[in-house]
Order: C-alpha cells, then sequence, then structure tokens
C-alpha cells in the first residue's frame, strides 16, 4: 500500500519519445478523409451509390486510400500498433474492393488489443466503423486518437484488489465527429463486424470527458442550491487531474462489478429485456460498490478514493436525473433513487431553497442503499424472474413515487401474468418514476449547462471555463 501513497496522479503521462500523433501532418488528412467519408455511408455504415448526395464510386475509393496513405504514415509512430494498423488497411481495402457494403472490420477489431499494453502516457490510433454509445447511432467510420490513462497507483490496486484485465482508462487527442458527442466510451460491442467475437477483450473509458462533464455540472449545481462543500471537495471539483484521478478509479470498480456478486450480468443489459428500473438498480448497485471501494480506500490513506465517493454523489444526484429524455432513463432512475434514500435518511435536506448534506453521515447512509440493493440481488437467486422484478419495484417505489397510470404500481392483479414476462415489459411506462418538483425545478435550471458538455474534454473544458 506504501506504493499506492507515493503515487498520486495521472499527470505523469507524458507523451511518447517519438512525437504526438495529433501532432502528425497526416492525421489532419487522415481525420479530413474520414469526415468526407462519414456523410455518404448509411446507417449500417454501408454507402448507396444511388442515393442524393451520394459520391461516384471512384471519389469515395480515393478517400479510403487518403485514410490508409495517412495510417501507414502514422503507424511508425505507434509500434505496439503495428499488427491492428496492418488489419486495418486489409479492412478499408476489402470493404472499397467489395463495393463498400455493409463494413466488416472484425479482423483488425481482433488484431486491436489495447488492454495488453496497459502504458500510462500510451497513444493508440483507433479507426473503426462503429457507433458512439449516447453518442451518434450509426455505424460510421470514425477516428480517434487517445492516450492510455495507467498510472502506477491504479495498476497496483488493479493487480492486488480489482482485478480487472479488460478495463483501459483513457482520455481524447483529437476524434471525428461522432464523438463531438455525450459519447465517453470507446467499447468493441460498437463496432461493425460480421460476426460477434466469443468475447471482447478491452473496454476504454474516457476519464478526461467524465472529469470536465462532472466539474461543469456540479459547479453550476453547486452555485444553484447553494450548497456549502468542505474546502478539500471545492478543491478537488476546481481541479481536472484530480477529477480525472477519482474518475479513472470509479469507472475500474464500476466496471469490473458488473460480472461480480449475486446475480451478475452483461453490462449491455438493454439485450436482456428488463423493466429498465432493473437496468437503473444495476448501474447503481455498481456506482454505490465504488463507493463502498472508496469508503475503505480512504481509511487506509489512498488520496484518491475520498475524491471518488463525491465524484458518486454528485455525478449521480446532480446529473444523472436530469440528463436525457424520460423514455426509460435508467441513469436518471439511479440518480433520482439514490437522492431520495439520503433525503428519506436525513443526509441532504433541501429547505430555504438551500440544499444541505450531512457529510459525516453521507458514506454510511450511501453504503447502507448499497446493501439494501445486495440484499435484493441475493434474496433474487430465489424468486422467478417476475417475482424478482415485482421486488425491484416495490424497493424502488418504496423511495420513489411511480406514475399515477402505472399498471405496475398497481401489482400482479393488474398485470397478465400468464404472459412471459418479457411480454409485460411492454407494459412498463416510459417514464414509469416521474421526476420529483426539486428535480423538475432543478432540470429547467440545469439543462444548457448539461447541453453545454457536449463533446467536451479536458482542454475544450479549461478554454471554456476561461473564456
Amino acid at each position: 500500500m506504501t506504493e499506492i501513497l507515493v503515487q498520486s496522479g495521472i499527470e505523469g503521462a507524458v507523451p511518447s519519445a517519438a512525437g504526438r500523433v495529433v501532432d502528425h501532418p497526416a492525421w489532419p488528412v487522415l481525420k479530413d478523409a474520414v469526415e468526407d467519408i462519414r456523410p455518404w455511408q448509411s446507417a449500417d455504415g454501408s454507402i448507396d451509390f444511388e442515393a442524393d448526395g451520394a459520391p461516384a464510386k471512384g471519389i469515395a475509393e480515393l478517400a479510403v486510400d487518403r485514410v490508409i496513405s495517412a495510417v501507414e504514415e502514422i503507424s511508425p509512430l505507434l509500434p505496439h500498433d503495428a499488427a491492428y494498423h496492418r488489419a486495418l488497411v486489409a479492412d478499408l481495402r476489402r470493404w472499397a474492393e467489395t463495393g463498400f457494403q455493409v463494413p466488416d472490420f472484425l479482423d483488425s477489431l481482433l488484431a486491436f488489443q489495447p488492454a495488453a499494453h496497459r502504458e500510462d502516457g500510451l497513444q493508440h490510433l483507433v479507426v473503426f466503423p462503429m457507433y458512439t454509445q449516447n453518442g451518434n447511432p450509426d455505424r460510421n467510420l470514425e477516428a480517434v486518437v487517445l492516450r492510455m490513462v495507467w498510472p502506477d497507483w491504479l495498476a497496483d490496486l488493479e493487480r492486488t484488489r480489482y482485478d480487472n484485465p479488460l478495463f483501459c482508462g483513457i482520455t481524447f487527442e483529437d476524434f471525428t465527429a461522432g464523438y463531438d458527442t455525450n459519447s465517453a466510451v470507446l467499447f468493441p460491442e460498437t463496432i461493425a463486424v460480421r460476426e460477434a467475437p466469443e468475447r471482447f477483450s478491452w473496454g476504454g473509458i474516457f476519464c478526461d470527458r467524465e472529469a470536465a462533464r462532472f466539474r461543469r455540472v456540479t459547479e453550476a449545481a453547486v452555485d444553484l442550491l447553494g450548497l456549502e462543500l468542505p474546502d478539500d471537495i471545492r478543491e478537488m471539483v476546481g481541479d481536472q487531474d484530480r477529477c480525472q484521478q477519482a474518475f479513472v478509479l470509479w469507472d475500474m470498480v464500476h466496471d469490473r462489478t458488473h460480472s461480480h456478486g449475486d446475480l451478475p450480468f452483461d453490462p449491455f443489459m438493454i439485450k436482456q429485456r428488463q423493466p429498465f428500473w432493473m437496468y437503473g438498480l444495476e448501474e447503481l448497485r455498481c456506482d454505490l460498490t465504488a463507493f463502498k471501494e472508496a469508503v475503505k480506500l480512504e481509511a487506509e490513506g489512498v488520496p484518491q478514493a475520498r475524491d471518488v465517493q463525491y465524484a458518486v454523489l454528485f455525478d449521480r444526484m446532480f446529473r444523472f436525473p436530469v440528463t436525457g429524455d424520460r423514455v426509460k432513463n435508467y441513469d436518471g432512475l439511479g440518480g433520482q433513487l439514490l437522492f431520495a434514500y439520503l433525503h428519506k435518511h436525513d443526509v441532504v435536506r433541501w429547505t430555504d431553497n438551500r440544499l444541505r448534506i450531512d457529510w459525516e453521515r453521507a458514506p454510511q447512509v450511501t453504503n447502507q442503499l448499497c446493501g439494501e440493493i445486495e440484499d435484493l440481488y441475493r434474496a433474487g437467486i430465489d424468486r422467478p424472474k417476475l417475482v424478482h422484478w415485482f421486488a425491484a419495484y416495490d424497493l424502488v417505489s418504496s423511495y420513489l413515487a411511480p406514475h399515477p397510470g402505472s399498471r405496475w404500481a398497481k401489482g400482479p392483479d393488474a398485470l397478465d401474468t400468464s404472459l412471459p414476462p418479457r411480454k409485460l415489459v411492454d407494459e412498463v411506462l416510459p417514464d414509469e418514476f416521474p421526476l420529483s418538483m426539486f428535480y423538475e425545478a432543478l432540470s429547467k435550471k440545469l439543462k444548457h449547462v448539461i447541453a453545454s458538455t457536449k463533446g467536451i474534454t479536458a482542454t475544450s473544458g479549461a478554454e471554456k471555463a476561461a473564456a
């Protein structure tokens, strides 16, 4: 643990001796070529040359040639990605040679193995046809230059306590339009391939975007709500590097938790056809597990641990409930539940138009909610699926008021339980647990701030703050 205490920052990440990829003259050429190709593509990534505005096939081929040439020029800067870049060039050529049909980049996906080289500051040039989660739903060609975040203190925690060999903490260097959005992840599941691999071998989360977004929204919410912060937490919110450290630790433990504990399930839970409060509870369980572990790590003297706790609390309570639309918004639901639980247990109070937090009791009561969700999961092992869903509904509705028109709120007698459970998901209202009056008011005041975080990075956030 001494090693962890000595190592305390992400700022140790430095450009490689070969120089920054984004400073190479081929990078803007590559980026421009990708931006030329993207508008020509259909939702599935193919190019329909009969569509309005489509280029001649030869024009598309020349654009792909520009991408290939740029990748080959940049690749010597990144010898650790040489095999991936060779496969990428082959996939790009095959896509063009087969008439720009639905792209298949499985070979290059399998060759890209960033988790095998988790070295702090290591750069990667990534080009794939993909959708960007919480960003662009279409499988357009995207290019992104990123840098690995893997300081010694984090590597030691992963090796000794939170084994997560697939997790990659990353930051942006530059990107094409699909990432000029709210997307803060790079996941292999989003890439266009002919068939899904047997297993995925990495997953990346951009801690710089998460930190910059968190800081802007939290600063606005604290000001609006008149919340008085302890000095160390105020300093953390004002410090991009500290927030990045908090988020990369939070993300690593959160990501790991999906496959640990009772009833673990796939993070891409939407495929499992469950009511959205089940997704909300799972995401909240993973966040509160990270919170619980951070409480332990703080007691052991890990510098980033206290910051993780307040990053979880503030992001969950201030940003999540009022971000996105109200159609089965499971992240929003988890934030509402956390706030309501802390409010019911008198940890947060909204009086005289000011928010007050009992900082001493916050860790204990937040861990208590984590325990209630864990108890729900543990008991769920012995329940049929539908019974488990109702038990989860009861937990949520103990703290959040359901929509008055909800059939689920009326209990099993209001539903046709002879149907398969997945059919009963259709009876869930788009906004089963509407915003409280507190959050309705907060949403109106924070809406423009949240909108302003689209495409934010550590650099862009600092530039806007200075302006």
